[in-house]
């Protein structure tokens, strides 16, 4: 039966439009997974290069972004899209949005892994790759939800992001009981607690993430407060 939303032909053709712009999504998904692994990598393991190549990637992912959110227009410019057509349309928008956020944040820890030739607190480094596991981790959860539309794998990664707060709150009084006890240690602990806090926003993000995939499956916004842990570095 032909459905009285859209014409079968146009049908056919947002669908496909829909689906290569799934394609785009997996591809700007798996360069900011990159960019995050490869970010964390390069500071714990003072690599310059890899820091290098994190930065030049971002503008890869702006790229794509913006052939995103060229598409999406163009599919509400010719009004093809049935309701769960235009929910897609829409978490795609916001998704593709908070990837590159998450590519942008990736690429700062990579500039300040350029501020460090020597890791001088070898403990603040593998504390730092363990936070930056666990959002890795997150992040490859909440796209995997995505492409699945599965609302129940994308709650469980909203749950764990106060996990990922009470990781930067734990590192932020290390490194602020460092500063403290050795003035000469302040350089490169504001290096990482910046860098902790772009992990932290990164884990933020997939939350974010997580909750489109609520409203792309339900069509409902998430309505529950975000699980935050006392934030201690405001």
């Amino acid at each position: 039966m032909r459905s009285p939303l859209v014409p079968t032909g146009a049908k056919k053709s947002a669908d496909a439009e829909l689906e290569a712009l799934a394609g785009e999504l997996a591809r700007m998904g798996g360069m900011v997974e990159d960019m995050l692994e490869k970010s964390v990598r390069s500071v714990v393991g003072i690599d310059h290069d890899m820091a290098r190549a994190v930065i030049r990637r971002d503008a890869d992912v702006d790229a794509l972004q913006l052939m995103v959110d060229n598409r999406i227009q163009d599919l509400l410019e010719a009004q093809r899209l049935n309701p769960r057509g235009l929910r897609q349309a829409i978490a795609s928008m916001k998704v593709a949005a908070d990837l590159e956020r998450i590519g942008d944040l990736a690429k700062n820890i990579a500039k300040r892994a350029l501020s460090f030739d020597v890791m001088e607190n070898t403990e603040s480094g593998q504390d730092l790759s363990r936070m930056g596991r666990l959002v890795f981790a997150q992040l490859k959860r909440v796209l995997d939800a995505y492409s699945a539309e599965d609302d129940n794998a994308a709650a469980l990664v909203w749950e764990r992001d106060e996990e990922v707060d009470e990781h930067y709150n734990s590192l932020f009084r290390v490194l602020l009981t460092y500063m403290m006890e050795d003035p000469r240690t302040i350089s490169a602990c504001t290096h990482l607690l910046f860098m902790a806090k772009n992990l932290e926003r990164i884990g933020d993000h997939c939350t974010n993430i997580a909750e489109t995939i609520h409203f792309l499956v339900t069509g409902d916004k998430m309505t529950a407060e975000r699980p935050k842990a006392d934030d201690l570095s405001s």
